[in-house]
């Protein structure tokens, strides 16, 4: 028998990726199935950075890159910060990775082992949860409120801080709930954590140009008191509809920069040298599509919101931020897995149950609005039917 170290035993999924091969499989066999499960933009990636991509390669730029990234890359990362934040960052303090998900991961690896503490969003995403069981450390829920408009409480989050606590986990705009939280909220929070001066911070901001109704996306950049600390995850996957090209960045604190470095060396070496320097056509080209693309978000959105709350036994929280809505089914009578798994397979809709973003998921579904409005009327009118059943 072989045996295997007991953090496997912990880890988990994401089970947006079981629903896709789920409802990949269903459609293979002829059924007609509308995905509002996966995360990801249906636009292409714009035609500049595809070409930047071509021409790196044409260019003979196929050999290994520096474990953080090319200079020229980082650099990108440091204006463009500039420009949505207002915050002068060093290239010196960014990273390039192969997508979102490695940020987590070197967090966490960073902080995580059996006796530290680590404070997650709940609902959120899953392998915030995943990665922290894996490295035995103990996972602490932050709630995430229907009632406070999916935005992360200071008050309760703060409340949860204790001597064993390593490492805070903040995201906003958020998946899976959409919700933004407000600066007003973000600087009490800032103000508690100066008391606590051992908790770093990791903020996930990747879905920072998606917000609506006048609500603007605060990055915890812009509070100089927590920057010695401060880990801020970002990429291109969502902004520049680059999921596949997996292409992340981040910012890392001095104390921090090296340890992720050699993260970098014993693991993915670098990433690959075409996606970089589409990166930087993504960063510094034109933004046309970028707009166009949360435009286009924007009013899917509000036939989202309408579908679902004209629907029996649901409601839905109007989502500020990135992609999603999470509506409430508590009084379908139905436990959310199994409503939406019975819509995958009866109804044709993908939708993601509420439990697979934490404990507190259960009564809610996620529903990815990066599909053609078509779509999405249709989707609603196959719930409506199922509902009615």
């Amino acid at each position: 028998m072989l045996r295997t170290i007991s953090g496997f035993d912990r880890i988990g999924e994401e089970n947006a990726f079981a629903v896709l091969a789920r409802a990949t499989a269903l459609a293979s066999q002829g059924k007609d199935i509308i995905n509002l499960g996966i995360g990801q933009p249906d636009f292409r990636t714009p035609d500049h950075i595809v070409e930047a991509a071509i021409k790196a390669l044409k260019d003979g730029h196929h050999g290994y890159t520096p474990a953080t990234g090319l200079l020229a890359a980082r650099e990108a990362v440091a204006r463009r910060t500039l420009t949505t934040t207002g915050v002068e960052v060093s290239p010196d303090h960014v990273i390039i990775v192969p997508g979102g998900k490695v940020t987590m991961f070197a967090a966490i690896m960073i902080f995580g082992e059996p006796g530290a503490e680590i404070l997650y969003p709940d609902p959120g995403f899953p392998i915030y949860r995943s990665m922290i069981e894996f490295t035995g450390a103990t996972p602490v829920p932050v709630p995430i409120r229907e009632e406070n408009g999916f935005a992360f409480s200071a008050e309760e989050t703060l409340a949860l801080i204790t001597p064993k606590t390593r490492l805070l986990i903040l995201n906003s705009p958020a998946n899976p709930t959409g919700g933004v939280t407000p600066k007003s909220e973000i600087e009490k929070l800032v103000k508690g954590l100066e008391a606590h001066p051992h908790v770093a911070i990791m903020s996930d901001e990747i879905y920072d140009v998606m917000t609506y109704d006048g609500e603007e996306h605060c990055s915890l950049l812009t509070f100089p008191s927590i920057r010695d600390r401060l880990i801020v995850l970002n990429g291109w996957s969502k902004t520049w509809a680059m999921t596949g090209w997996r292409m992340g960045w981040s910012i890392w604190p001095d104390s921090l920069y090296d340890k992720v470095r050699k993260l970098a060396v014993n693991c993915w070496s670098c990433v690959n040298a075409p996606s970089q320097y589409a990166g930087i056509a993504a960063i510094d080209g034109p933004q046309d599509d970028v707009e166009k693309m949360c435009r286009a978000f924007d009013s899917r959105r509000r036939i989202v919101v309408d579908g679902l709350n004209s629907l029996p036994g649901i409601s839905c929280t109007t989502p500020k931020g990135a992609f999603y809505a999470f509506p409430n089914t508590k009084d379908t009578g139905w436990p959310a897995k199994q409503l939406a798994a019975a819509l995958l397979d009866e109804a044709g809709v993908a939708l993601i149950g509420g439990p697979d973003f934490g404990i507190l998921g259960e009564g809610y579904i996620r529903l990815s609005y990066a599909n053609s409005e078509e779509n999405i009327l249709r989707a609603i009118e196959r719930i409506e039917r199922f509902l009615a059943k």
